[in-house]
């Protein structure tokens, strides 16, 4: 079985640990900066618990990290370059030179990188894919998302779109199947130091995308609305349903409801079991980054399609 270990134990890293105790692989062992709270998950959990994530490194065949997005690279780079497959949670990294660097050292080592975008495995979401590429939809003209909800305090060093955005920017591009080839934003920080608050607009040629985000609205809203010239679809991420609505009426559409990260976790185990990339992978992670950081300020910019990821330069017409 794969060995497995946990760097960063916080509430999606217990999450980790947890489910890879139950699932087909050796969790064999966790690690965080607080002692204490690496010790309260790995007695829980029964495996060996560390300070120093570094004395995970000659036991595993694979890491999830989930620590801070300004660490993610450090952290990726010391298994990396060890030949340790990784899962790393969104983002993939603080920055495109940084993601860049994690995508060769894992195609220099011959290792799985995944990216832990959950929302792309939540069923909801494949099974309105499904419904999209089959065409029961008819021509898909637009999609527009709501992720609004208090400020969770974990939340310290990116800002509302880094943070919470980037899922749905994520879900959308794999919804549509391509990349935009524009984006424009009006973004907003009125009690943060980053952006609290944000409205994106992403071009896909002949389908427009709408996000929206903001960390006021009381209670947690995570919805989507997809919109074909046949059928109109109703996506509630948190209550897994899906609803289709056409003039002949309203059809509830079956959703096999189960734990995204349970189905995350499990793509990536067998990824690094069957030598196949992870649904999501370090190239798509950084592809997602790239249009999540160009949404960070009030800008317009066009996309590169021949080269969409890569560093430009004078890319934004900021109005």
């Amino acid at each position: 079985m794969v060995k497995v270990g946990v760097i960063g134990l916080g509430s999606m890293g217990q999450n980790h640990a947890r489910l890879y105790s139950q699932l087909n692989c050796s969790l064999v062992g966790v690690a965080d900066a607080n002692l204490e709270r690496a010790r309260e998950i790995g007695e829980k959990y029964h495996t060996p618990y560390y300070a120093d994530y570094h004395e995970l490194l000659d036991h595993v065949d694979a890491v999830s990290i989930a620590v801070p997005t300004s660490v993610h690279h450090r952290i990726a780079m010391d298994f990396l370059n060890e030949s340790v497959h990784c899962l790393v949670e969104k983002p993939i990294a603080y920055n495109l030179d940084e993601a860049e660097e994690m995508v060769k050292a894992a195609r220099r080592t011959g290792v799985n990188l995944a990216v832990g975008h959950i929302e792309q495995f939540n069923p909801a979401v494949t099974r309105l894919k499904k419904i999209i590429d089959d065409g029961t939809l008819g021509k898909l003209l637009m999609v527009c998302t709501r992720r609004d909800g208090p400020f969770v305090s974990r939340v310290t060093d990116v800002g509302a779109v880094i943070d919470t955005a980037i899922h749905d920017i994520g879900v959308v591009k794999y919804l549509i199947g391509r990349d935009p080839i524009s984006v424009f934003s009006r973004v907003g920080n009125l009690q943060h130091i980053k952006e609290d608050h944000a409205v994106i607009v992403l071009d896909f040629v002949d389908t427009t995308a709408c996000v929206e985000v903001n960390w006021f609205t009381p209670q947690k809203v995570r919805t989507l609305v997809a919109t074909g010239s046949k059928r109109v679809a109703y996506l509630d991420y948190i209550a897994q349903s899906l609803t289709l609505q056409s003039p002949d009426g309203v059809e509830n559409t079956d959703v096999q409801k189960a734990e995204p990260l349970r189905l995350e976790l499990e793509d990536f185990l067998s990824s690094i079991e069957n030598g196949e990339k992870p649904s999501v992978d370090g190239m798509e992670g950084k592809a997602i980054l790239r249009i999540s950081l160009e949404s960070c300020h009030n800008n317009y910019c066009t996309l590169h399609t021949t080269a969409p990821w890569q560093n430009r330069q004078n890319s934004l017409q900021v109005i």
